[in-house]
């Protein structure tokens, strides 16, 4: 006869189960749905995400939670109730008919979104994000807080966090940060970033995207890479089926090449999870914090370092004559490393990047606490991209409407991208300490041996452990802002002749 765990992890598994084939609906509408399907799939998906709801917040999983008996030196059950009873109690305060709104809404304003980017016209939008800000106040208020509403949704991607604290991380991260970037404005060296905004085809691109993927070992057999307004990653079935997308502009090689190895390294993640726990809390991630660590890690310590192109530029100049054939190396380092404030956060470098999250936090905070309209948010966001980088976007499509989070309802994620960053060089520090050669396999194309240390440290725990907690394990010390500081300086100090 099953015990209790075993009724309970059954059905958390058909939950899951459930949430991967809303991810699949999900993918197939920004691949390859057609633009007219979008009415029937907001209904799919809203009566999906009913079930899912239904399930999760039944009497029966509560019995079966509070009957469950685990033993205190079995971590992996200990950690599936700990977090299924999270998971439950969070979902249990909210009605299946609010989730059900939020759902078809959020499916609709996906569509509006990239209509009003492509017409950089706010207004397209904005009834539909009124009524998905509508909804998720109402979220809030069902789940609870102890100090402000935004936190009952920051806690939803990163467990434990609170606005507070994330406020005081970011205070330092800014002053930090505006002060290098002075230094860094101010030197007379500086990199010729005009080189990326050359003709690259979109073909190469496709060809060398692909081959990064391969060179960091994604596993095509359990993924595939296609093409969407906004990269994402998505699992379908577990590690076996994990989808990333990228996008190429062929007046601007960053966007595919660095927003493929980022997506990848979000893959790599989900790959690397325990499969034997597929569906359950021990089969995920920890938080979108840590999640933005892998995806960073990739992109940026590895995928923009002197020892990964030392080893792919040549064949880049290959792929891309025209635009590479007279750039050296030292010329193309530096201008994929080149520092200067700019409009797009997906498209910034890793110094001011975090400027751009900061910007967001601060205005979904504004949004929540009732100080921001949403009418005003295309004039507070100019006013904050002023204040914090020095510029003014032309447009909205530059602005407000360049990120498809807000249209998913995903409001409290921003952050987790500026936490992702310090996770990154934090764990990154550590790995290098461990593998002291860890360069030269970079150099070498031999991208194992931390694909190995991650798997270990950070990707065989699922969530047995809080993103705070697998920080102080991993590194011996809690989350600090000095290993990003200490990574940027060392990095564009250089380049920058300080």
């Amino acid at each position: 006869m099953a015990t209790a765990y075993e009724d309970l992890m059954e059905r958390v598994r058909d939950i899951g189960r459930l949430q991967t084939s809303l991810a699949l609906l999900d993918w197939d509408q920004e691949t390859y749905m057609p633009p007219n399907g979008v009415k029937a799939r907001a209904e799919q998906i809203a009566l999906l995400s009913g079930i899912r709801h239904t399930q999760l917040i039944d009497p029966q999983v509560k019995r079966l939670l509070d009957e469950a008996q685990t033993d205190e030196d079995d971590h992996v059950a200990r950690t599936n109730v700990r977090e299924t009873r999270r998971n439950y109690e969070r979902a249990a305060k909210l009605p299946t008919q609010l989730v059900k709104d939020l759902a078809h809404t959020s499916t609709l304003a996906k569509d509006a979104w990239a209509k009003a980017r492509a017409q950089s016209d706010f207004s397209i939008f904005s009834p539909l994000l009124s009524r998905l800000l509508e909804l998720t106040r109402q979220k809030a208020e069902h789940i609870g807080y102890s100090a402000e509403p935004y936190d009952a949704l920051i806690d939803e991607f990163e467990p434990g966090a609170t606005s507070a604290q994330i406020e005081g991380v970011f205070a330092r991260l800014r002053d930090e940060t505006v002060r290098f970037l002075k230094r860094l404005t101010d030197s007379s060296t500086k990199p010729d970033r005009s080189i990326l905004t050359r003709h690259y085809p979109e073909q190469q691109q496709r060809a060398l995207s692909r081959k990064f993927a391969e060179a960091l070992n994604f596993d095509f057999e359990s993924g595939r890479l296609d093409v969407t307004v906004h990269p994402f990653c998505t699992t379908i079935g577990g590690g076996g089926d994990v989808r990333i997308t990228t996008r190429y502009l062929e007046d601007f090689f960053q966007a595919a090449m660095f927003g493929t190895m980022h997506e990848t390294g979000h893959a790599l993640y989900e790959q690397g999870l325990p499969r034997e726990h597929m569906f359950t809390p021990m089969g995920e991630a920890v938080s979108l914090g840590i999640h933005e660590s892998q995806s960073l890690m990739w992109e940026n310590q590895v995928g923009r370092s002197r020892a990964f192109w030392e080893h792919h530029f040549d064949e880049a100049a290959r792929l891309f004559p025209k635009a590479l054939g007279d750039v050296s190396l030292d010329a193309f380092y530096g201008a994929i490393n080149t520092v200067e404030p700019s409009f797009i956060r997906v498209e910034a470098d890793e110094l001011t990047y975090n400027l751009h999250v900061i910007l967001r936090f601060e205005i979904e905070r504004e949004l929540f606490n009732g100080q921001l309209e949403v009418d005003d948010i295309p004039q507070r966001w100019n006013v904050k991209m002023e204040d914090l980088l020095g510029i003014t976007p032309p447009d909205d499509a530059q602005g407000c409407l360049q990120d498809i989070h807000w249209s998913m309802g995903a409001f409290g994620y921003f952050a987790t991208y500026a936490l992702g960053k310090l996770y990154a060089a934090q764990f990154f520090a550590k790995a290098k300490e461990d593998i002291p050669d860890l360069f030269d396999r970079i150099r070498a194309n031999d991208h194992k041996p931390l694909l190995n240390w991650l798997r270990e440290n950070i990707h065989r725990h699922g969530q047995r452990f809080r993103a705070g907690e697998l920080v102080e394990r991993v590194t011996g010390k809690p989350l600090t802002i000095e290993p990003f500081m200490s990574y940027v300086k060392n990095k564009f100090a250089p380049i920058y002749g300080l």
